[in-house]
């Protein structure tokens, strides 16, 4: 394939402002294209950074805006400024090739550059705001709002690519986009990128947990979605089983001061440690030094903590959210419950070769199936049936 000229529009990447799991995936996925030869300028926001820089072959363009109101408005002002610096670096590079947006927050400005230029486009679902929200926020106006644009960017591109089955189904579902448009296209990690040899002792000792104590760690958004409350709601029942075991939970959002409080009326707040929003630095040091990574989602689109577990040679608890975990081979899958989730814990550790097992089992998936190279290659077969 001659080299593409790719034009990705996300509110968030690594090098901008970084929210979740969509900011690794942008910059790495465009950082392996350039490393087959092609050109990606990722549209983005400015955050705390400079308009423009090429980091690692893949050319930033952040915009800045205004931001006023609630994340509805903040998006309308970064599709307006996405607009004006893709007419700017066009004229200054080139005609593009292809234009890829991720998730719903830049659908307005791929709608506009489809108009304005005669460039379809390629979306990549990450979730739905359905998924997310929709159980707790139904009536929401911009749980609605959110939605609609989720809609208009399936109907108005040209080829959309969801990250897991699950994932599918729901878009499908939701949004009734035919399967002719839909690519299947797993999430991606950097082989090594969370793996480190380090001394798990020292790292536990740091946080006032003994050096041999099983640490149980949860790394996520603290939302209903991601089912924080349903890990604490089961540690009373690991901890009859043994009490020594400590819970790490790493990551902000609405549910956080709630699940410390329950940790407080379980009688089990000192089994926990809450660290809030922490540092790649520190949430690296944690998979490496913790004994499991449990996931105990309520709805799960992908789940890239799982990659990062693997990588770091983790055994991972799920619930049956989580489609990536094939139960008791790279995993153990618990029913949504408290109960089912600290069976499930209390089995990992009971058997720890079984666990190790299960961790090494993972990350041989890494290096076979969800590397970044392989993940590319299906994002520039899209590109090539739809645009060339």
């Amino acid at each position: 394939m001659e080299s593409l000229r790719i034009g990705m529009f996300s509110w968030e990447s690594l090098y901008s402002v970084k929210v979740g799991g969509i900011s690794p995936h942008v910059s790495e996925l465009a950082e392996t294209l350039v490393a087959k030869g092609h050109e990606v300028h990722i549209f983005t926001r400015i955050g705390d950074k400079g308009e423009y820089d090429e980091i690692n072959g893949v050319h930033y363009q952040r915009c800045r805006h205004d931001q006023p109101g609630g994340v509805v408005m903040q998006m309308d002002r970064m599709c307006d400024a996405m607009v004006d610096r893709f007419d700017a670096v066009q004229r200054l590079f080139g005609r593009f090739d292809v234009i890829h947006g991720h998730d719903w927050h830049p659908v307005l400005a791929l709608n506009r550059i489809k108009i304005s230029h005669g460039l379809p486009s390629v979306l990549t679902y990450h979730s739905t705001e359905w998924g997310r929200n929709g159980s707790k926020f139904g009536n929401w106006w911009e749980f609605h709002e959110i939605s609609h644009r989720e809609w208009l960017g399936g109907y108005e591109s040209a080829a959309v690519i969801v990250t897991s089955e699950n994932l599918r189904n729901e878009v499908q579902f939701l949004y009734k986009i035919p399967d002719q448009k839909l690519h299947l296209i797993p999430n991606g990690i950097q082989a090594g990128k969370i793996k480190r040899d380090l001394d798990p002792g020292k790292i536990k000792v740091q946080y006032g947990i003994h050096p041999l104590a099983p640490v149980i760690l949860f790394v996520g958004r603290m939302s209903y979605q991601k089912g924080p409350d349903l890990l604490v709601e089961a540690i009373p029942k690991v901890l009859a089983k043994r009490g020594d075991v400590k819970f790490v939970f790493i990551g902000e959002k609405e549910m956080r001061p709630f699940c410390e409080h329950r940790a407080a009326q379980l009688g089990v707040r000192d089994a926990c440690r809450f660290l809030g929003y922490a540092s790649d630095e520190v949430t690296v040091e944690w998979m490496n030094a913790c004994d499991v990574v449990c996931v105990p989602s309520r709805n799960e689109p992908f789940c890239i903590v799982v990659l990062e577990a693997w990588d770091a040679g983790k055994p991972v608890i799920g619930t049956e959210a989580v489609r990536l975990i094939a139960n008791f081979s790279t995993g153990i899958k618990a029913y949504i419950s408290p109960d089912s989730i600290a069976w499930c814990i209390n089995y990992a550790l009971a058997n720890p070769a079984h666990a190790k097992g299960m961790g090494e089992l993972g990350n041989k998936l890494i290096k076979e199936l969800y590397n970044w190279d392989t993940v590319a290659d299906g994002v520039l077969k899209v590109y090539k049936s739809t645009f060339l």
